[in-house]
């Protein structure tokens, strides 16, 4: 729901650490599989119950996430004069495979941490990951066939993304929340996952409507 206005908030400040980071040795792939071990960290250190870590370490591991892709895209520019080329497949794929590796380990991660803790149940979280499964599986479905027939949305990123009520803005603050706050962590991922499973019919009815 707030993707857009946030990548229009965040892109200048982006761009510019990107600059930053322009140098030999770093990669936007790199980038990528750091923001990786970093968010497989967080969910290892929640697991742990050790959530001042776990925060730190989501922080960073989605300020990677963000930083790769403004890399890749000034890499391409300088490398062809200014303007900037076809968005790269291989590096698109490792992006969006690491976010659903980091987001899956984290639920999982801080339902490890705060049943031992706080003796909160399974089933809030196991509502987290079945609606993030029907969300994966109808955009990447859509983006899939929509590139097939020509009718991919082209927002700049590497597949064809439906909007919806959750989108990746949400997930970053709702996972940020519980890691503040575990002891509500159960009552925080009942209502997630209504607002994910909200987002995934939406996503279903638009993407269908968008194919016939």
């Amino acid at each position: 729901m707030f993707d857009t206005a946030a990548r229009r908030l965040l892109d200048p400040p982006l761009s510019g650490l990107a600059g930053l980071l322009d140098r030999p040795g770093v990669t936007p792939n790199g980038l990528t599989l750091l923001g990786l071990a970093t968010g497989l960290a967080s969910a290892a250190t929640a697991a742990g119950r050790l959530w001042w870590w776990a925060l730190a370490l989501w922080v960073f591991s989605r300020l990677m996430d963000g930083l790769d892709g403004p890399l890749a895209r000034r890499r391409r520019a300088a490398a062809r004069g200014g303007e900037e080329g076809p968005r790269p497949e291989a590096g698109g794929f490792l992006d969006i495979t690491a976010d659903f590796v980091v987001y899956g380990a984290t639920v999982i991660g801080v339902a490890v941490g705060a049943t031992a803790q706080y003796e909160v149940g399974w089933l809030p979280f196991l509502g987290v990951l079945f609606a993030y499964y029907i969300n994966g599986a109808a955009f990447l479905a859509f983006s899939s066939i929509a590139e097939r027939t020509g009718r991919q949305r082209d927002d700049g990123r590497s597949l064809s993304f439906l909007g919806g009520l959750a989108e990746g803005t949400e997930t970053v603050a709702v996972h940020a929340l519980w890691l503040l706050v575990p002891v509500h962590s159960g009552t925080i991922a009942t209502v997630w996952a209504g607002v994910v499973g909200i987002s995934a019919a939406q996503r279903i009815v638009a993407g269908f409507r968008d194919l016939s």
